[in-house]
């Protein structure tokens, strides 16, 4: 792997990592995985392709590293910002907003790259993009479960189903973006989803909670009532 021949070449070598990661990172943004060659980044930083290779052992080792890398960034970054937000609704919203600027504006065609590779038929890689983003998404994930346990959030609906609800809008939203390079308005396109995403996850209002039990308890009251019919 990668991070094994690194070790093994030591400190005096990292500018050179981060370069080719860089240089890869950009390429794989602007020309896509499948496109881009190892000889593409050595000729990107004026090196042979062997330099390259000693230090990654193929280009999957380093489209990995720079995946992980990016998701080690944004990750951090939502986690501490996150915290410094009050109020679920308030979190909720910066965290979409904070999505949709990564994905919209700052890091579009990475962020289209790994989704295509995030669908990788490789389980390895697969599975570690799959941490990576699990990772990514806890902080989203914990805030839904904090609300439910609260009250604040409707407690019939499956975590599973709300994280879908909140990033597969988004994802649709990139796609938008990537194949009609049409750039919508982030802070108001974040406000409309949220909206959407808290009305459908609050719970109701206590007076149709209530009808909702009468009717309940009326249906039991008729299947009681023809059971014991058919009994006599």
């Amino acid at each position: 792997m990668a991070t094994s021949r690194r070790d093994k070449l030591g400190a005096r070598s990292e500018k050179r990592v981060q370069d080719i990661l860089s240089a890869a990172r950009q390429l794989f943004a602007s020309e896509g995985y499948e496109k881009t060659t190892t000889l593409d980044i050595a000729h990107r930083l004026g090196v042979s392709e062997a330099t390259v290779f000693t230090y990654f052992g193929s280009k999957r080792d380093l489209c990995i590293e720079v995946i992980r890398i990016w998701y080690e960034d944004i990750s951090t970054a939502l986690e501490g910002e996150l915290a410094l937000v009050a109020g679920t609704r308030a979190k909720l919203q910066f965290a979409v907003r904070k999505h949709l600027k990564t994905l919209l504006q700052e890091e579009r065609g990475l962020c289209a790259m790994i989704l295509s590779e995030g669908r990788s038929t490789d389980p390895e890689f697969a599975g570690i993009i799959a941490d990576l983003k699990r990772r990514y998404i806890a902080p989203v994930m914990q805030l839904l479960s904090a609300a439910v346990e609260a009250g604040e959030l409707r407690a019939d609906m499956p975590l599973k189903l709300m994280r879908d609800m909140v990033y597969g809008p988004m994802e649709h939203i990139l796609w938008d973006r990537i194949l009609n390079d049409k750039l919508p308005d982030i802070d108001a396109t974040a406000t409309q989803l949220t909206d959407m995403l808290w009305n459908a996850f609050a719970p109701p209002p206590q007076s149709l909670q209530r009808l909702a039990q009468f009717r309940g308890e009326v249906a039991d009251a008729l299947t009681r009532l023809e059971r014991a019919s058919e009994q006599r």
